[in-house]
């Protein structure tokens, strides 16, 4: 059974398959032991807006980053 992956700062669940792809894009260590963020914490952490990591998630969709399809 699939676990659905929270925040680990503020618990928020379920994320997003983009959300789960930029953690593993950004921060591959902590991804792979489980440990995600969501947007709004991940944009805090990286002291940048949650709009500047959506147009992100989109040029690596361009890009064609099959973490992200």
């Amino acid at each position: 059974m699939n676990v659905p992956k929270k925040c680990r700062y503020c618990d928020k669940t379920p994320l997003s398959k983009d959300e789960i792809g930029l953690n593993k894009k950004l921060f591959e260590p902590e991804a792979k032991k489980g440990l995600y963020m969501c947007l709004a914490c991940m944009a805090n952490y990286l002291e940048c807006s949650e709009d500047d990591l959506r147009e992100k998630i989109e040029e690596f969709k361009r890009e064609g980053c099959k973490l992200f399809s």
